[in-house]
């Protein structure tokens, strides 16, 4: 067993069965609906979310509690020696910081990576520490790759409705004003923190479009790759419950990138919060490259 445990937040999208499997800890991230407290997954299905959203019910978010936080990490450090947390982006939320400032008091045995991910690309970051330390890294030699990979990973969305974004708050003035261009598809991007505008479309069709060639462009540009994405993982997400729009998008993105697994994984509950059902999203990373 490795002598480092590995736990992120449930805005990876890593649900509490799959945690078990991978050996990763996912920390449930908490909501608000109409006042009434939920815990992603254990006391809200997807199903049930989407049904509360349509009904346009008051839905907010809030950083896990620390207690919870520190709890987990009190039990695990009786079994192991030293833990990685990896929660989303310090960008997006400032449960990243308030995690770093409680890990002060651990004296070295958790450390806290902002490796500016979020969904997928947190996933990604959360399997490569653990490929990491089943190879023997220590706890501070992972979160310094991490960190200093993070860079190294694109995502690209286009939504159904800016609505739920400009609604929290969780949208650039850049990429709202796309908002009063009601006949534009927008294209958007997330490159380490904030959520900003990439570009407008007149069609989804043309959306899909951008949103490959960027990925291209990031793999020749940015990762060291080449445009059929050698070495770097191309990974889908999607909002709500309806996947009709989802699978064409997961068959054209396989088409594209023939020799891919191509893996889609709904967004977690937290994030289709800010963004609304319909929303198609790709990402690019780079592969883990030191083992």
């Amino acid at each position: 067993m490795s002598k480092v445990a590995i736990v992120t937040d449930s805005n990876s999208g890593i649900t509490q069965a799959e945690g078990k499997e991978l050996d990763i800890f996912v920390v449930p991230m908490p909501f608000y609906i109409n006042g009434k407290l939920y815990y992603e997954e254990r006391t809200l299905s997807q199903e049930e979310f989407y049904q509360h959203l349509s009904e346009k019910a008051e839905i907010s978010t809030s950083m896990p509690a620390m207690t919870d936080v520190t709890e987990l990490w009190d039990k695990l450090l009786q079994v192991y020696e030293e833990i990685i947390y990896i929660p989303m982006s310090s960008g997006l939320s400032s449960s990243c910081q308030t995690a770093m400032m409680l890990a002060q008091d651990y004296d070295g045995k958790v450390q806290v990576v902002d490796n500016k991910r979020i969904s997928v690309t947190q996933r990604q970051a959360a399997i490569d520490a653990k490929a990491l330390a089943d190879a023997g890294w220590n706890a501070e030699a992972i979160r310094d790759y991490l960190m200093k990979t993070a860079a190294d990973s694109s995502i690209y969305i286009t939504l159904s409705t800016l609505y739920y974004l400009k609604k929290g708050g969780r949208i650039t003035p850049a990429a709202a004003a796309l908002g009063t261009l009601l006949r534009l598809k927008p294209v958007l991007q997330i490159q380490g923190e904030k959520l900003d505008a990439y570009a407008k479309s007149r069609t989804l069709k043309a959306a899909k479009a951008t949103m490959l060639e960027a990925v291209r462009n990031d793999c020749a540009q940015r990762f060291g790759s080449n445009e059929a994405a050698d070495k770097v993982h191309i990974h889908l997400a999607y909002s709500g419950t309806d996947l009709t729009e989802a699978n064409i998008w997961k068959q054209e993105v396989q088409e594209a990138f023939p020799d891919h697994e191509i893996i889609m994984r709904p967004l977690s509950l937290s994030i289709s919060c800010h963004i609304g059902p319909g929303a198609i999203a790709i990402t690019a990373t780079k592969m883990l490259d030191v083992l």
